[in-house]
């Protein structure tokens, strides 16, 4: 048994890494720049999601893709209220939205009318691997109340980072964070990585993330291939 779980392994490896290139693909021919989301329970996405739909629906088309590891919808109906397309994604507990399941959401979506994806996938912090799915660019949503440590106790997800939001500024004022540590715990891991304090829930702050998404949005898509962001 243990001489068949490698190739085991490595046959699920080699599917996701192809089906991966299959989905860059879709969105680089529709022009779709998508954006794989990840964070805490509880550090804001969709409360990120529906404050972007706010800001940049008149300038650019979103969809969206809801992540669930159960079947309540409760993110997917704030989102679809919104006005943008949207659908979801089960993975039934089994972790983080992996490329086979976003292939089956993103045939969903009016691709042709969109010109970002974003894409709420679940789980937390510690990935057992890095989350490659095909989309362009991976986004760390961080929050105030989470602490201005983490970054140094869960390295992996933010080395992996092309942006970092640090959400729900607006309780800098009432929990003890300081952001110059949280930035040098990002900058030890990930120079590359911008860091965007902001609020989602009050708006503050949200012109950096709209001005990268928009600057994003506007550059052709390049060919599929595998790399960190991908």
């Amino acid at each position: 048994m243990t001489g068949t779980q490698p190739q085991l392994a490595g046959n699920v490896s080699n599917s996701n890494e192809r089906i991966e290139k299959e989905n860059r693909k879709i969105f680089d021919a529709h022009g779709v720049f998508a954006i794989n989301l990840m964070g805490s329970p509880g550090s804001g996405r969709t409360q990120l999601i529906l404050r972007t739909v706010q800001g940049l629906s008149r300038e650019i088309r979103i969809g969206v893709v809801e992540g669930s590891s159960t079947s309540d919808r409760l993110d997917s109906e704030q989102v679809l209220e919104s006005g943008v397309p949207v659908t979801d994604v089960n993975t039934g507990g089994t972790g983080s939205v992996d490329a086979t399941m976003l292939s089956r959401a993103i045939v969903k979506l009016p691709l042709r009318e969109l010109d970002l994806v974003l894409v709420e996938n679940v789980g937390g912090l510690i990935l057992p691997a890095f989350p490659r799915l095909g989309t362009h660019a991976n986004v760390v949503v961080a929050s105030v109340p989470e602490g201005d440590e983490k970054p140094y106790r869960y390295p992996g997800i933010y080395s992996w980072a092309d942006v970092v939001i640090l959400n729900k500024t607006d309780l800098l004022q009432f929990v003890p964070f300081d952001l110059s540590v949280f930035r040098r715990g990002v900058q030890r891991v990930n120079p590359a990585a911008p860091v965007f304090p902001l609020s989602a829930y009050t708006g503050g702050d949200v012109h950096r993330w709209f001005d990268w998404l928009l600057e994003q949005c506007a550059v052709p898509k390049k060919p599929a291939v595998l790399s960190q962001t991908s």
